[in-house]
C-alpha cells in the first residue's frame, strides 16, 4: 500500500526507467521529461511520458468493502485500486528518424522489464517533490502493459490535447497502485479469558440431541387406555374397519389361465402318443382319444332271442 504520492511517484520511475536504458541503440543525447506532449514540438530528441487518464482496476476494487462496523468503527483501512494509462510520444529530426528510433528504444525496454524495479524506485524517490512517498514499501508492484488503440481512439485522445501536434506516440497501462486512507484503524481488545463448558445432551441450557425435536409420549396405561378410541383408517367408515375385505375376483384370474393351458397342453400330447381301443367286441380300431371312465349301458337282445310266435322279446342282456 502506498500513499497519495504514488501516482506521481510511478510517473516519474517510469521517466528514470527509459532514461536508463537507450542504450546502446541511442548513442545522442536524450531528454526523457514526466509531462504531456508540447504543443510546439521540439528539434533536439526527447521522450515525453503523459499520464493522461487514471481509472479504477475492475479486479481489485471492492476487495477492502466493508471498511466500517454498523456503528461506525473502522475496520480496516481503505484502498483504492487504480490503473494510471501512460501516453509516451517521441520527438526528433524526421530525417534521421530519430522520434522512430526513440519509439523502439522505449518498446524494448518496457517488454524487458514490464515491472517496476525497487531500486528505480527508490531513485525516483530522491526527488524533493516525492519526499514521503511509501512506494517503495508497497508489497505490490507496478507492472506495465501495452495497450491497443485504434484510429478512432488515437484521434479522440489528441484532440483532448489543445492544439498539441500528433507524433508518434505509444500507451502503456501500469497496474496495479493502491492509494491507502489516513486514519488508522482501532485495534480490538485482545481476549482476556477462554471459556469452556462441556455438558450433556438435555442438562439445563444445552441444546436438544440431533434428530430429537423432544420427548416421546408415552402410551396412556390403566383406566384410561380402555376408554382410548383406537385410531381409525382414513376413507372408511367405523363399521368397516372391523369387517375383513373380500379380494377383488380379478387377483384369481392370472392363477386360473396356467391350469386352463396345461389341460390342454395334456390333451393334445395324449392325442399324439396314439392308441385304439374295441368296440361291442368287434375289435375294430379306433382313433386316438383320451381315456374316459367305463360306463354302463343297455342294449337290445340279438333276434335269435326274439318269440317267433308274437315277435316279443323274452329277455335283455346288460351289457357293460
Amino acid at each position: 500500500m502506498s500513499n497519495a504520492l504514488a501516482i506521481a511517484h510511478v510517473t516519474q520511475a517510469l521517466a528514470l526507467l527509459i532514461e536508463a536504458n537507450l542504450q546502446p541503440e541511442i548513442d545522442m543525447a536524450v531528454k526523457v521529461e514526466p509531462r504531456k506532449p508540447p504543443a510546439d514540438p521540439p528539434t533536439e530528441p526527447t521522450i515525453t511520458v503523459f499520464p493522461y487518464q487514471v481509472t479504477p482496476n475492475t479486479s481489485q476494487r471492492n476487495n477492502d468493502l466493508p471498511t466500517r462496523a454498523s456503528d461506525g468503527t473502522l475496520l480496516k483501512r481503505p484502498a483504492a485500486a487504480l490503473d494510471v494509462h501512460f501516453l509516451i510520444s517521441a520527438y526528433g529530426e524526421e530525417s534521421e528518424l530519430v522520434g522512430q528510433r526513440l519509439i523502439g528504444s522505449v518498446v524494448r525496454t518496457l517488454h524487458e522489464i514490464p515491472v517496476l524495479p525497487a531500486d528505480v524506485i527508490e531513485l525516483a524517490g530522491e526527488r524533493p517533490y516525492l519526499v514521503g512517498s511509501d512506494l517503495a514499501e508497497a508489497v505490490q508492484r507496478v507492472r506495465f502493459t501495452p495497450t491497443v488503440m485504434d484510429i478512432d481512439e488515437t484521434s479522440k485522445l489528441w484532440g483532448m490535447l489543445h492544439q498539441t501536434p500528433y507524433t508518434l506516440s505509444v500507451v502503456y497501462q501500469a497496474a496495479l497502485i493502491f492509494i491507502e486512507g489516513r486514519e488508522v484503524p482501532r485495534s480490538p481488545r485482545p481476549v482476556e479469558r477462554h471459556t469452556v463448558r462441556v455438558a450433556p445432551f438435555g442438562a439445563p441450557g444445552a441444546p436438544e440431541r440431533p434428530g430429537r425435536s423432544g420427548p416421546s409420549p408415552e402410551p396412556p396405561s390403566g383406566p384410561a387406555a380402555a376408554d382410548t378410541p383406537e385410531a381409525e383408517v382414513p376413507g372408511t367408515s367405523p363399521d368397516e374397519s372391523d369387517t375383513p375385505r373380500k379380494a377383488p375376483a380379478t387377483a384369481d384370474a392370472p392363477a386360473k389361465a396356467p391350469a386352463k393351458r396345461s389341460a390342454k397342453k395334456a390333451a393334445s400330447s395324449s392325442r399324439a402318443t396314439g392308441g385304439s381301443r374295441t368296440t361291442g367286441g368287434s375289435g375294430t380300431s379306433g382313433t386316438s382319444r383320451t381315456p374316459r371312465p367305463p360306463r354302463t349301458r343297455k342294449r337290445a337282445q340279438s333276434d335269435s332271442d326274439t318269440d317267433p310266435g308274437t315277435g316279443t322279446g323274452t329277455g335283455s342282456d346288460a351289457e357293460s
